[in-house]
């Protein structure tokens, strides 16, 4: 027994001892995460949870859980993988809409970039028409096109150099070095091809720049119809309505000014009676003209 006991000790687990009658030993809290002993049953639990998370359940946990998912799969048997999958084939989450990143797509770029080897897909047609991406001079970003379905076609298969997944706006981005300049990719447009590419060389590229390689694509998207709008709330709020990721301009703790873009300037007018706050248009006739045809439209029905 307390050559066992010594064992764990060794290990990290923290093992403490109870003299006497009615004594023993148990396991304790300790200052360092040992390793854990996990039964098949919670193996699959704690993968299907963290399939889950990096989905976006839980604001704030997709990064930790793609990482942990990484790990965790990397060393599951292959019988426990099938299980998984399974698992999370017939789990229905009910959301707010928009696309669904697949897990195993996760894993599999999170793989490529944690092992250095190249990752091969294929894109969605009309994403690939204009693949987000700057140069390294910091030139303006290359707009991807819109694909929202999985009936999409797709481009011949391209290899890049993955070196960051951002997760920003209930999106999974990939930044990646490809015909000498950094691209951005949505993983949700992304079909993986099997094996990877050789391995490569990482490039310096720290997470902050790698945001601000998403944030820049993402936001200077060449929308048909771009409006600034003031609304009086604060960004956070409005930040939490809005079905695409922003950066608001901050005015004050409650009044922003945040730049969108659309294809139609009703879609627009549509998003900002969502967020059921006040609104000023500042510079665009065409979405001004939309926000009274929906006033009028709202007025009609009821009734007076």
């Amino acid at each position: 027994m307390r050559t066992d006991v010594e064992r764990l000790r060794v290990l990290g687990y923290p093992v403490e001892a109870r003299p006497g009658v009615g004594g023993g030993y148990r396991l304790g809290a300790g200052g360092e995460l040992p390793p854990l002993l996990l039964d098949d049953e919670e193996a699959v639990a704690v993968a299907v949870g963290l399939r889950t998370g990096a989905g976006g359940g839980v604001a704030g946990i997709e990064e930790t859980s793609v990482r942990a998912l990484v790990k965790l799969e990397q060393v599951l048997p292959g019988r426990l993988r099938q299980r998984v999958r399974a698992v999370s084939s017939a789990m229905v989450s009910v959301g707010g809409g928009g696309p669904q990143v697949d897990a195993e797509a996760l894993v599999a770029v999170a793989g490529a970039i944690r092992d250095r080897e190249r990752l091969r897909f294929e894109y969605a047609a009309e994403a690939a028409a204009g693949v987000w991406g700057t140069s390294q001079d910091g030139s303006t970003p290359r707009d991807g096109g819109g694909v929202e379905d999985g009936t999409a076609d797709f481009v011949p298969p391209r290899t890049v150099e993955p070196h960051r997944l951002v997760s920003w706006g209930r999106q999974w981005y990939l930044v990646a070095w490809d015909n000498e300049v950094w691209e951005v990719f949505r993983v949700d447009r992304m079909r993986i091809k099997t094996p990877n590419g050789a391995r490569f060389a990482l490039r310096e590229l720290s997470e902050s720049a790698a945001g601000d390689l998403v944030r820049r694509s993402v936001g200077e998207a060449s929308w048909r119809y771009r409006a600034r709008v003031r609304v009086l709330a604060s960004s956070l709020y409005v930040q939490n309505r809005m079905p695409m990721p922003i950066e608001p301009e901050v005015v004050d703790e409650n009044t922003c000014i945040v730049e969108l873009g659309s294809d139609n300037p009703h879609q627009l007018a549509l998003w900002l009676g969502l967020m059921d706050a006040d609104f000023e248009v500042l510079d665009a006739p065409e979405l001004a003209e939309a926000v009274r045809a929906v006033g009028d439209r709202y007025h009609r029905a009821a009734g007076s």
